[in-house]
């Protein structure tokens, strides 16, 4: 296995087991609180449909020509990785709360409980909910399968580190029978945005027709890097919030400083 395709491996796994938990959360409430049949049903549906496009959209993206299905992909995984590294340095530093899982569980508990009579048969609320919470994580999971695999023309690798991430998740959260509130998701997906944004510049300047000393090699030294400077923003900030925080007296002298 070479270096990119480890990368793709690692990225894909590590993204697809965030969204997987997020996912498995919300089907957990709605299936202990009301309706474990029809969250079933509902996640089922919202696979078929992740499926499909899936086999539209693959084929679609696998016959770009290289140059331009790199473009599109760099681009597109800066956008999300940035999205995701810029939350995850504001949560680290202090400026945004951070993630709970067991927290957005209990929400969900709250919310089902209070969403009226249990249906007969097909339980409605129990099918849109795990529905709509496993097709809107599930897209950023296609998303990502589809951008990395495309790009490496290697579809097959993406979906299978994604599968097992899933199975993963899966396994454990109904072994436990309980949110994975213990799982490092905050951290998981501090490293996923280094990694996105990172492969994203990769392949967008590659694309763009910039060439890489050392070729994929150049990966080893873009993420960490990345990894250093989105590190030296979170430090940035919390001196930046211990200076707010500190008396007028205090502020002048580390100024000063």
């Amino acid at each position: 296995m070479s270096g990119q395709e480890l990368g793709l491996a690692i990225s894909v796994f590590l993204a697809c087991a965030v969204e997987a938990v997020e996912a498995l959360t919300i089907v957990l409430a709605v299936g202990v609180t009301r309706s474990w049949r029809s969250a079933f049903t509902g996640v089922g549906a919202a696979v078929l449909v992740l499926a499909a496009l899936t086999a539209v959209l693959g084929p679609a993206l696998t016959s770009l020509p290289i140059n331009v299905l790199r473009v599109i992909v760099g681009g597109l995984l800066l956008i999300f990785g940035l999205q995701w590294l810029r939350k995850a340095v504001l949560r680290a530093s202090g400026f945004k709360a951070l993630h709970d899982e067991l927290e957005s569980y209990d929400e969900e508990v709250t919310a089902a409980r209070t969403a009226g009579e249990l249906d007969a048969g097909l339980d409605a609320y129990s099918f849109t909910i795990s529905f709509k919470g496993v097709l809107l994580e599930g897209l950023e999971v296609v998303f990502i399968v589809l951008t990395f695999g495309a790009n490496q023309h290697n579809v097959g690798l993406a979906a299978v580190a994604a599968g097992v991430a899933v199975l993963v998740v899966v396994i454990a959260g109904f072994a436990v029978h309980a949110p994975l509130s213990r799982v490092p998701e905050n951290a998981l997906k501090f490293g996923v945005g280094v990694m996105l944004t990172s492969f994203g510049m990769f392949w967008g300047a590659e694309g763009a027709g910039a060439g890489w000393p050392g070729g994929d090699a150049a990966l080893l030294a873009i993420i960490p890097l990345t990894l250093a400077f989105a590190l030296g923003l979170v430090a940035a900030l919390r001196r930046r919030a211990r200076l707010a925080a500190a008396p007028e007296a205090v502020r002048g002298e580390a100024v000063r400083a």
